[in-house]
């Protein structure tokens, strides 16, 4: 059994969950961060749904990327860490600092500690907001190589991944020591929930099947958490990995349309609330003058955010399901789990 211990920040999260599973399937003992040790048993009981009862094989540390107590303890004696820890203001912030500032120090924070306890590399849970928003339409998928345009049409949150990443790089550069960092950037992440603290992205999910009125132009790529979770641990031991970022996605972008076809079509009688129908743009202009949550769509519509993972297949050998798999994975998950509005009447 490999013996080197993985500190995986976040362990509430969605993505990073899924992370520790792979990690606790293959060996490794793993440490993670939380913002409370209450926490802790939910955390468990999650990792339960997924499989694993890791017992001692799995520790906390009590840490906040907002203050630097608890992060050298979580750091101490770890080989690699998985960072995927976010700050995400709670409350109707308008302000970007508040998302900005608590991104980019916690990103310098975890690899200060890391650096600092001689780990070997950290991979960071990056995000496709950080390469594919602010552009004007572009001719070919987005690769690696693109970044985000602040100058463009950018939500907080994705500004927010898009300096924090960048500082990261730009620490590694400066004063990184011989600290090794890979990025992940993973479009919208589907596939099982755990419990119901879930990714955003599945939210798409579930409106869809708790009968939403219709579907906004809008097209996204996905792409299957536990597929992301098999892509950080190669990049977190690979060698041609260090220095590298990795888009993860699963085949084409799909538009929201093809999505709920998807569900129709495998799901049955747990997607009878799924519609086919199209809303046009000029109404979901107009929703969006009314209802805040909204807004954030009408940048996207009708705008192909195709992007490629031919890199992270060519150079780590990565080989996601389908996107297909990953909407149908996440639908049963939460068709398994009782989180379906009038969920009693599907089950």
């Amino acid at each position: 059994m490999n013996e080197e211990l993985v500190l995986v920040t976040g362990g509430t999260g969605f993505i990073a969950q899924h992370c520790m599973l792979a990690l606790l399937n293959n060996g490794y003992r793993v440490r993670t961060t939380i913002r409370s040790l209450a926490r802790e048993a939910e955390v468990r009981s999650n990792l339960k749904e997924g499989g694993v009862e890791p017992g001692e094989r799995l520790s906390f540390v009590c840490a906040d990327l907002s203050a630097d107590k608890g992060w050298a303890e979580a750091a101490e004696g770890c080989t690699y860490v998985m960072h995927g820890a976010s700050p995400t203001p709670s409350g109707n912030q308008t302000r970007e600092e508040d998302w900005i500032k608590p991104a980019v120090e916690g990103n310098l924070r975890v690899l200060r500690a890391a650096r600092d306890a001689g780990v070997k590399r950290v991979v960071l849970t990056s995000a496709f907001g950080a390469i594919g928003v602010g552009h004007k339409p572009l001719d070919r998928p987005f690769n690696e190589t693109d970044w985000s345009d602040l100058t463009g049409n950018v939500w907080p949150y994705q500004k927010s991944k898009t300096l924090s990443e960048r500082a990261a790089w730009d620490f590694i550069a400066r004063e990184g020591g011989g600290l090794e960092l890979s990025a992940i950037n993973p479009v919208a992440v589907l596939g099982p929930a755990l419990g119901a603290d879930y990714s955003h992205s599945i939210r798409m999910i579930k409106s869809l099947m708790d009968g939403q009125p219709g579907c906004p132009k809008i097209n996204s790529g996905f792409v299957d958490v536990r597929d992301v979770a098999d892509l950080h641990l190669r990049a977190m031991t690979h060698p041609a990995a260090s220095g590298e970022r990795f888009l993860a996605i699963s085949g084409q972008s799909t538009w929201m349309i093809d999505v709920a076809k998807v569900l129709r079509h495998r799901m049955g009688e747990a997607a009878s609330k799924v519609t086919t129908r199209v809303l046009p743009s000029w109404l979901v202009r107009l929703i969006a003058l009314k209802d805040p949550s909204m807004k954030s769509i009408v940048p996207l519509l009708g705008v192909n955010l195709n992007a490629t993972s031919e890199k992270a297949t060519r150079l780590l050998g990565w080989a996601p399901r389908s996107s297909e798999e990953a909407i149908v994975a996440t639908a049963q998950s939460l068709v398994r789990l009782g989180l379906l509005r009038d969920s009693k009447e599907v089950a």
